[in-house]
C-alpha cells in the first residue's frame, strides 16, 4: 500500500530552511511549496493535461499567500484539468483582462497625454481619473464599458453638486476612447453616444460668491501647489475686476506702479475702448512681486514654453482653479467680477463708478463723461474692494462698508 504524502501546516513551513540548491516539499494534488536559496518560499502547482506533465504554475509567495489560499487556488486549477481545460490559459486570459481594464489603459494614455504638459494639467486629468473614474470604471474591462456606466458615473458627479466636473470626465473619457479605438482596443467609444446637453447645460450665470466663499477660494489658491506666479493673477483677477485675458495678456508697459494706474489699450478690450484701472495697495504690492518673477519679460505672465516671448496660454487659470480642492461649487473665474460688483453695490458705493470700474458702457447722457469724472471714486471703490478681499482672505467674518 502506497505512502501518503503528509499535508504541510504552517509550524512545518516554518521550518523549512534554505539550502545550497532550492528544494520542493509537495503538499498534496499537485501543490507545492519551493524553498529558494534565499530563504524566500514560492507555492507552485504541478499537473498533467491528457496524460502529458505541463510546466508548473506559480500560485505565490508564501506567507503572503497562506496555506489556505494556496489550497483553494489549486483546488479551482484542478477542475480546469478535470475539464480538459488549460490552467496556464487562463492565466494569461486573466492578464491580458488586467492589463485591457480600464485603469490600465488609463495609465498608458495617461503617459502621453501628460508628456510635456503643464502640471496643473497633468493635476486635473489625475484628479479625475483618481477621483471618480477608476473607482467606478476602473477595474472594468475597456471594452465593456457602456454608455450607461458613463452616465451613471456622471450623474454620480453630478449628485454632489459639480455638473460642470461630470461634463469634463466624459469629455476626459470621450478622448481616452478615441485613443484606444485608434490602437485598436476598442471598436465603439461609450463617451461619445452621450451628448453633453445630456451631462450638464449652461447655467445663466448669476453666481455671486459670499463673504465666507471668497475667503475659501483665495485660501485655496494660496495653500495650493500651483505656481507663483499663477496664485498671483487669481489674486489679481479677484481684486481689479478686470476679465481674465486682459490680464493674462497684460504687458508691463501698461502699467506706471508709482501713480497705481493701469492703462490697458483698446485692441485689449472687451468694447474695443482703452480702460484705466486704478491699482488698490493689494495689487500693486503682488505686481511688485510679480516683476521679480517675470524674468525680465515685456508679459506680467510670460510662457513658460516655447522660446518666444509670449503670455501665458488662455485656458492656464482656469486649468489652475480646476486643479484646486475647492468646497465652493458651481464656481468659475468670471464670476470674480459679478461677485465684485454684488458687494460693492451693497456697499453703498456710487453704481456709475462700479460700472466704470468694471469697463460696462453707461447708457446715456452720464456715458459720455470721460474716464477722469469717476476718478476719485474708482480709486475708493478699488482700495475698498481690495480691503474687502484681504479681509476674506485673513478669515473675518464681517467688514464694515464704505
Amino acid at each position: 500500500m502506497p505512502r501518503q504524502a503528509t499535508l504541510l501546516t504552517d509550524t512545518k513551513i516554518k521550518s523549512l530552511k534554505p539550502r545550497a540548491e532550492r528544494y520542493r516539499v509537495s503538499d498534496s494534488d499537485g501543490l507545492m511549496l519551493e524553498i529558494m536559496s534565499s530563504g524566500n518560499k514560492i507555492w507552485r502547482y504541478r499537473y498533467s493535461l491528457y496524460g502529458v506533465r505541463q510546466a508548473s504554475l506559480t500560485i505565490g509567495p508564501y506567507p503572503e499567500i497562506s496555506l489556505a489560499e494556496a489550497r483553494q487556488q489549486r483546488d479551482a486549477w484542478a477542475k480546469l484539468v478535470a475539464k480538459g481545460e488549460s490552467p496556464k490559459r487562463a492565466v494569461q486570459a486573466l492578464k491580458t483582462e488586467k492589463r485591457n481594464t480600464v485603469a490600465a489603459f488609463a495609465e498608458q494614455w495617461l503617459s502621453e497625454q501628460l508628456e510635456g504638459k503643464s502640471k496643473s494639467y497633468q493635476t486635473t486629468l489625475r484628479r479625475i481619473m483618481e477621483k471618480d473614474v477608476f473607482p467606478w470604471l476602473g477595474g472594468m474591462p475597456l471594452t465593456e464599458v457602456k454608455p450607461a456606466d458613463i452616465l451613471d458615473l456622471c450623474d454620480r458627479i453630478k449628485s454632489r453638486g459639480s455638473p460642470q466636473m461630470a461634463l469634463m470626465t466624459r469629455n476626459v473619457l470621450r478622448r481616452m476612447y478615441d485613443f484606444a479605438i485608434a490602437r485598436q482596443m476598442v471598436e465603439h467609444n461609450p463617451a461619445a453616444v452621450l451628448a453633453a446637453r445630456f451631462i450638464a447645460t449652461e447655467e445663466s450665470r448669476t453666481r455671486v460668491l459670499s463673504p465666507k466663499e471668497i475667503g475659501e477660494v483665495m485660501r485655496g489658491i494660496y495653500y495650493s501647489d500651483i505656481r507663483r506666479p499663477l496664485k498671483l493673477a487669481l489674486h489679481l483677477l479677484a481684486i481689479t475686476m478686470v476679465r481674465k485675458t486682459e490680464l493674462t495678456d497684460a504687458r508691463w508697459d501698461e502699467f506706471d506702479l508709482e501713480a497705481g494706474i493701469w492703462d490697458i489699450p483698446a485692441e485689449r478690450m472687451k468694447k474695443d475702448r482703452p480702460h484705466r484701472v486704478y491699482l488698490s495697495r493689494q495689487a500693486q504690492g503682488l505686481l511688485e512681486e510679480l516683476h521679480s518673477l517675470s524674468h525680465s519679460s515685456v508679459f506680467l505672465f510670460p510662457s513658460l514654453r516655447g522660446a518666444v516671448d509670449r503670455p501665458i496660454a488662455d485656458n492656464t487659470l482656469n486649468q489652475a482653479v480646476r486643479a484646486l480642492s475647492l468646497d465652493v461649487q458651481h464656481f468659475v473665474l468670471h464670476d470674480f467680477r459679478r461677485t465684485a460688483s454684488t458687494h460693492l453695490h451693497e456697499m453703498g458705493h456710487p453704481s456709475d463708478a462700479i460700472e466704470k470700474a468694471l469697463a460696462h458702457k453707461i447708457i446715456g447722457i452720464k456715458g459720455v463723461y470721460n474716464r477722469a469724472e469717476y476718478a476719485e471714486q474708482r480709486i475708493q471703490i478699488m482700495q475698498a474692494w481690495g480691503d474687502f478681499v484681504q479681509t476674506q482672505i485673513d478669515g473675518a467674518t464681517r467688514f464694515r462698508s464704505a
